[in-house]
């Protein structure tokens, strides 16, 4: 959860400070604001010298659960 929060925050703040609108810019922010919280995620696994997420910690998809679909 917290590099899926670092992920959102640091998207938003690189899409604010470039100051620039549209779906189009904002998928590239969302792929660099992904990037530094894997590379954040990389990082403490490497100090750790284990995975942080494993088969063991993973949740499984809910069953009854409708997921919606975006046309971007």
């Amino acid at each position: 959860m917290i590099f899926s929060m670092l992920g959102e925050r640091s998207t938003a703040e690189i899409h604010r400070n470039e100051n620039f609108k549209g779906v189009t810019k904002l998928k590239s922010d969302a792929k660099d604001g992904g990037d530094i919280a894997g590379g954040a995620r990389k990082k403490l696994e490497k100090r750790l010298g284990r995975p942080i997420f494993s088969k063991k910690n993973f949740l499984q998809k809910a069953k009854n659960k409708k997921l919606i679909k975006f046309n971007i």
